[in-house]
C-alpha cells in the first residue's frame, strides 16, 4: 500500500509560514528541524493525526521564488476536506484570510475558496 506522504510548498520566510499556518488556518507544527545555517525542515498538518502534511520549504533559486503562490498555476492547488465547515469557514473569516469565493453548495457538499498567505488557491469542502 501506498499513501502521499507530504507535500512541499514553496515559502518565502519559515517563521512567517508557520504563524500563518499554525495560527491563522489552525494546523500542528508536526516538525521544525534545522537542517544547516539556511535550511529547516517544516512539517505542518491540518489535522491532529498529522495525515495530508505539507512542507514548507524555503524557496532558495530565483526560479523557486517566483513559483511562491503559483505552484498550480492560478488554480486551486490544495483541498482542505472539514467536518465542521460554517465553524472552520468563520474562523477564516474572522481570521483576515482572503476569501476567493464565498460558500456554494455542491453535489459533493459546501465549498469556499480562499488563498492563503502567498496566493495559493485552497479550497475549504465540507459534507
Amino acid at each position: 500500500m501506498m499513501k502521499l506522504a507530504q507535500t512541499t510548498l514553496l515559502v518565502s520566510d519559515y517563521d512567517e509560514a508557520i504563524d500563518y499556518y499554525v495560527k491563522i488556518l489552525g494546523f500542528s507544527l508536526v516538525e521544525d528541524t534545522q537542517l544547516s545555517k539556511d535550511k529547516r525542515w517544516v512539517v505542518v498538518s491540518p489535522s491532529r493525526s498529522h495525515e495530508g502534511k505539507l512542507l514548507l520549504a524555503k524557496a532558495s533559486k530565483p526560479e523557486q521564488v517566483a513559483a511562491i503562490g503559483k505552484q498550480a498555476g492560478g488554480r486551486v492547488f490544495l483541498f482542505l476536506n472539514t467536518d465542521d465547515f460554517w465553524n472552520d469557514y468563520n474562523r477564516l473569516v474572522v481570521n483576515g484570510v482572503t476569501i476567493v469565493r464565498e460558500p456554494v453548495e455542491e453535489a459533493y457538499g459546501t465549498v469556499a475558496v480562499f488563498a492563503d498567505l502567498y496566493g495559493n488557491k485552497w479550497d475549504l469542502i465540507g459534507k
